[in-house]
């Protein structure tokens, strides 16, 4: 049952629609970050700003519904507050909208720009297909609650929506629960590790080999993909002639040109053949489209990580370098940055001391805020179902009681959507930063449209579910008087088994607090050898720790400095090779690209840093040493395991320990040692006897010139 809020909620309703424009501002510009709003379809941009803008309203709805539920008596403390038949059209608004668009619209969207079909209609059934495979197991898998619901509750509609709430979220809280205690460890850290500034510099120079093995990979595959593409456009007749426009947009697609392969090797004629198929269908040509899409994107996406290291490690060698002078310039801002990467406003001074000696304070002092934080939201989450009343959310959000009723004045409100907000921040972090999710990465300005819809469902899967589990950290007679708990937390906690798994599952935040916290994630890849183990190892540009146990060319932080400073001096491998390439071609005016790559097979190839490096030179070490004996043809075994132990023996370098054993040792006199530098443990040359030696054995014997007497 509804109740009614006496009072006028005008104040209340203006301060919400402000509230409201400015996340829609602010949604706006998150999305401009990320994509050209000029020249990206209405199709991207308006599902995509609903997604990110409903999570965002999500963050003031909450303590306004707590406001509105457990106002205060005091007028001068109390919050902001509305109706509850407008808080609960707003929650079935948002809550139903975020559920369509995470379901339904969102994952059709992304299939259908992924797809590459040509026409829209199959683009369209394209991914209508692929949603199809993913709903149906879905939904087999959900047969299992369904039967347990409608045994345990009877059948009706209620029972129905109760079951879909429940499913969507607890999958939802899974989720959002390995994600946020993953956050609550890496942004402290990361803010902790950014108060020493030698340290940020190492460890983006230790981030900076694996980025460069995976951009060189991935301008590897983008130019076999080229190459194929050159070879398909070179088919004008057979199975290939039904697709001459299809073939001809992707020529254009590659922009072969411009964009020839630059250090492959050159393929025999024999081999052309090979690169495509004898029969060239719809499914390739689409399968092609697809690859062809994801590697430019995949290039784009390395491209604009590894600018972004060598911006990053510039500026921080430039503040290291600012201790002696006292002064700090960062030097001309580049035509494409921001506008306040242009702005300049202190001197070089007042730069220095803020970039040096303030910055690194407030991280630290920010690092050790929300460590506390952290701590917080942890011992919350342990402690809501047994003790509920030892909640530190609880103690800050509810500050007014009347008896066993508690209310929540303004203060609350703001701190409520502060832990709301931190939560929510230290999930969506998490998707950012672990980099496992089939390539998807959020690109300034280019952001693929498969990942841009992808990364917005994410965001709008995880708001409802942390939006929820926050509730129950604060008290039972202040939670389930809210409209959001009518309208939601009864249906998932109508059944006992959603009502154990929403107090018992958030236990097990403590999995990825302590595998982040203490390292496990490498761990678990150095024993097993899972690469997908490298984003959440390191979650904040690489791990000091391995980078310095790693050995010099295993990608540790000194490969890095070579790689950044040959970047920086033009002269990296990537530079040589454009330089090359144009030219041998000519530039652009290369009729067509007749080179080929070979074809990447799935491992890292071997740092470019490594690759140059030259090996040791050991041959100077084996001067004078006898030849190495080549074996006859007609060897036998064991006469070859001779030759080969003997060659062995002549190539050995004598240990210097073996060679000044004999050094500060005096012979006796009686053997023939002098006090004239007799010591040596050569000897000298008898008298008379050229090249005889004066340690002779044979002279105890009375023996000489080669005899010797009984």
């Amino acid at each position: 049952m509804i109740s009614t809020v006496s009072g006028s909620p005008v104040g209340s309703e203006v301060f919400t629609a402000f509230a409201v424009v400015a996340i829609s501002l602010v949604v706006l510009l998150i999305i401009r970050y990320y994509v050209p709003l000029r020249s990206t379809p209405g199709y991207l941009l308006v599902p995509v700003f609903f997604a990110l803008w409903l999570p965002a309203c999500i963050v003031i709805l909450m303590p306004i519904d707590l406001a509105s539920s457990a106002r205060t008596d005091d007028e001068a403390t109390r919050g902001i507050w509305l109706p509850d038949r407008l808080l609960l059209i707003w929650w079935r608004i948002t809550y139903w909208l975020t559920f369509t668009l995470t379901w339904f619209i969102l994952p059709i969207l992304a299939e259908y720009s992924d797809s590459g079909y040509r026409e829209p209609r199959d683009k369209f059934m394209d991914s209508l297909r692929s949603n199809a495979q993913y709903h149906l197991m879905v939904f087999g898998s959900g047969t299992v609650g369904l039967t347990y619901v409608f045994i345990s509750y009877g059948v009706s509609v209620d029972s129905l929506k109760a079951l879909v709430m429940a499913l969507a979220y607890c999958w939802g809280l899974a989720l959002a629960i390995y994600l946020m205690g993953h956050g609550l460890v890496a942004i402290p850290r990361r803010l902790f590790r950014n108060y020493s500034i030698s340290g940020k510099l190492r460890r983006i120079q230790s981030h900076a080999p694996k980025v460069y093995e995976k951009l060189e990979d991935a301008e590897a595959t983008l130019e076999d993909l080229e190459v194929q593409v050159f070879e398909l456009g070179k088919r004008k007749v057979g199975s290939a002639a039904r697709f001459t426009d299809w073939i001809e947009d992707l020529v254009d697609l590659a922009n072969l040109p411009e964009s020839q392969p630059r250090h492959a090797l050159r393929r025999p004629a024999a081999d052309d053949s090979r690169v495509l198929p004898t029969v060239i269908t719809e499914k390739y040509m689409a399968d092609l489209t697809r690859r062809l899409v994801r590697a430019k994107h995949a290039r784009v996406r390395y491209l604009n990580e590894w600018d972004r290291i060598i911006h990053s490690a510039v500026e921080t060698q430039a503040i290291l370098d600012s201790a002696a002078s006292k002064k700090l310039d960062f030097g001309h801002a580049s035509p494409h940055a921001g506008f306040w990467d242009r702005l300049k406003v202190l001197n070089p001074y007042t730069r220095y001391l803020l970039h040096y000696h303030v910055i690194p304070y407030l991280s630290l002092f920010a690092g050790a805020f929300l460590t506390l934080a952290s701590a917080c939201i942890i011992w919350s989450e342990l402690l809501k179902a047994a003790f509920p009343s030892l909640s530190v959310i609880r103690l800050t959000v509810v500050h007014h009681w009347t008896g066993d009723t508690g209310q929540v004045g303004f203060a609350g409100q703001v701190i409520a959507a502060l832990w709301l907000l931190y939560m929510c921040a230290a999930a969506l972090t998490s998707i950012t930063e672990v980099k496992v999710w089939r390539g998807r990465a959020l690109v300034r300005r280019n952001t693929a449209h498969e990942s841009a819809f992808w990364y917005a469902s994410q965001v709008a899967r995880l708001s409802v579910p942390l939006s929820f589990n926050f509730t129950t950290f604060l008290s039972p007679e202040v939670y389930t008087k809210t409209v959001f708990y009518r309208f939601l937390g009864a249906f998932i906690q109508g059944t006992t088994a959603s009502t154990w798994f929403d107090y018992l599952f958030p236990v097990l935040i403590l999995l990825p607090v302590c595998a982040t916290l203490f390292g496990l994630y490498g761990r678990v890849r150095r024993l097993f050898g899972f690469g997908a183990f490298d984003a959440l190892e390191a979650g904040d540009e690489g791990d000091e720790e391995t980078a310095n146990r790693n050995a010099y060319g295993t990608g540790n932080w000194r490969e890095g400095r070579d790689l950044i400073e040959r970047e920086l001096n033009g002269t990296s491998l990537r530079g040589r090779r454009a330089e090359n390439s144009l030219l041998s071609g000519g530039g652009s005016s290369r009729s067509a690209p007749v080179l080929s790559v070979p074809r990447v097979d799935g491992r890292a190839s071997p740092s470019p840093a490594r690759m140059a490096r030259p090996a040791a030179n050991t041959s100077a070490r084996r001067a004078g040493r006898p030849p190495r004996e080549d074996l006859p043809e007609d060897e036998n075994f064991f006469g070859g395991i001779g030759h080969r132990l003997r060659n062995t023996i002549d190539t050995m370098d004598t240990p210097k320990w073996f060679r000044d054993l004999g050094e500060g040792i005096k012979r006796p006199k009686w053997m023939g040692g002098g006090d004239d530098g007799g010591a040596s443990g050569s000897g000298g040359g008898r008298p008379g006897l050229p090249g005889r030696t004066s340690s002779d054995v044979r002279r105890w014997f009375g023996g000489g010139e080669g005899r010797i007497r009984l």
